[in-house]
């Protein structure tokens, strides 16, 4: 969503051990149970981040290419905890984990992107972001974002935010 005042913005830009952190929070209105498939379902996650194969199961290993950048990696499932926790890290040892936290009739989101290049974190807080905003869209049962002009309005606000050392968020 972009106001008057500019995009609204869901994460913080950190370094610590020498690498870039992405920290992104946001709140979604559906229950955990739907959240965690959302997140873990590689037929729902086909709909709205990217294309995956392979497994995703505790230890297992997948491919992704991601719809919006056309990136793509292969990473290993290292922690699940259905439906509170995952974290996944990729061959480059680039870390994601992700916390669900129920909120009522809600579920809290929290996803942590560790090892990033610290001279790339405003485009990929960016690109973060867009994902987690194709993820509500979907939940939302609407369809994705262009990502190109979505990238163009939040780059230069990713752009503009201090990045953190050291410091816990």
């Amino acid at each position: 969503m972009t106001t008057p005042e500019g995009p609204r913005i869901l994460g913080h830009l950190r370094a610590a051990d020498g690498t870039g952190v992405v920290h992104t929070q946001d709140r979604f209105d559906t229950s955990i149970d739907d959240l965690w498939s959302a997140l873990t379902d590689p037929r729902r996650l086909g709909r709205w981040l990217g294309e995956f194969d392979g497994d995703l199961r505790l230890g297992g290993e997948f491919h992704v290419r991601y719809f919006g950048s056309g990136a793509e990696t292969t990473a290993r499932v290292e922690m699940c905890e259905p439906p509170l926790r995952f974290r996944v890290v990729s061959k480059d040892d680039k870390v994601i984990e992700a916390t669900l936290t129920a909120d009522g009739d809600a579920t809290v989101l929290t996803v942590e992107h560790r090892g990033l290049p610290v001279d790339r974190l405003p485009a990929y807080g960016a690109g973060i972001q867009i994902h987690v905003e194709d993820l509500a869209a979907h939940l939302a049962g609407q369809e994705r974002c262009d990502s190109d002009v979505r990238m163009g309005e939040l780059y230069p606000a990713y752009r503009g935010l201090q990045i953190d050392a050291e410091t816990a968020i």
